[in-house]
């Protein structure tokens, strides 16, 4: 077994060009990042198994690392390295994905928790933080009933997304890991770790509505294509025109009052399709618009003042 783990060592230190080539996130050490690659895989004679039969997959997890931007430093809990499907596959938890949301610019907070069926939990529509209220201390709060990610945008708005168990539940069903559950009792997190996986499938919806970059577009199609995770064609289909749309309409708008009226109805189509990207592009409109109206309509009175004296 020790050849075996030199070998493995050898071929991630040999990834260090290709490491770089593709690094994103300045801030990765490739010394810190093979470490932490050498120590899982040596921690578990199943994994370096794996790894000798796929070398080439210990490569790819270990390149993905710098690309997508992300550590396996244990004590951040934003990815690991895992064996599925005859190959060492990089994971990236919900933790990681939010942290890179923030790190990007994306949102500037997150946090996704799981509702049971003893709290007290509800949304106060599409810009402000949901309610969720329980006692931490008690023996029974009940079963997981659904999941929640509340996210505060650069702009200081709040976009929450809520999933049920059964929606989470009909994801893990897709996956290639549940399936292998159920087909060859093989464990896998959706049996280990339901809560942490339903907190990653309900992160991995909302994020459709946060602003986009690359490197959380890259972790998403990581995980829906290398972790089979099952997510590349849920959730709702965003229209790339909504927030063009009422843009349009707001800049029009040639007083006050009427782009309260088109604020309002852009606002209720908007939350309809919870497209927090259009809502952000659509409230920048609406104020700047404002901010025009306003001193146009002050310019007139002083005009006006002017003529009369």
């Amino acid at each position: 077994m020790s050849n075996a783990v030199a070998t493995i060592r050898q071929d991630i230190y040999d990834t260090r060009d290709s490491f770089a080539a593709v690094l994103s996130e300045p801030g990765l050490s490739f010394e810190r990042e093979a470490g932490f690659a050498v120590q899982t895989i040596q921690a578990n004679d199943y994994m370096v198994k794996v790894a000798m039969g796929n070398r080439q997959s210990v490569v790819n997890a270990v390149t993905n690392i710098a690309a997508i931007g992300i550590s396996l430093n244990p004590a951040k809990k934003q990815a690991y390295l895992v064996p599925r499907d005859g190959k060492i596959c990089l994971d990236i938890s919900y933790i990681g994905l939010m942290d890179l949301a923030m790190a990007t610019g994306a949102i500037r907070w997150a946090q996704a928790e799981l509702v049971l069926a003893n709290d007290n939990f509800a949304l106060q529509g599409m810009d402000r933080p949901p309610l969720h209220s329980f006692n931490p201390f008690a023996k029974d709060r009940g079963d997981v009933v659904g999941v929640y990610v509340v996210v505060k945008t650069s702009d200081g708005d709040y976009l929450t997304e809520t999933m049920s168990a059964d929606e989470v539940n009909a994801i893990r069903d897709r996956s290639s890991a549940w399936k292998a559950y159920q087909s060859k009792g093989k464990s896998c997190p959706w049996v280990t770790d339901w809560g942490e996986m339903a907190k990653k499938t309900c992160v991995k919806r909302a994020y459709k509505y946060w602003p986009k970059t690359e490197q959380l577009e890259q972790a998403i199609h990581h995980l829906n294509t290398e972790g089979n995770e099952g997510l590349a064609a849920d959730g709702p289909q965003r229209d790339e025109g909504l927030g063009q749309r009422w843009v349009e309409q707001a800049t029009k708008a040639e007083s006050t009052e009427r782009l309260a009226e088109v604020w309002q109805a852009g606002l209720a189509d908007i939350k309809k399709a919870r497209d927090m990207a259009a809502y952000s592009e659509f409230k920048a409109a609406v104020e700047k618009r404002g901010e025009a109206l306003k001193q146009a309509e002050a310019n007139t009175i002083e005009g006006e003042a002017q003529c009369e004296s």
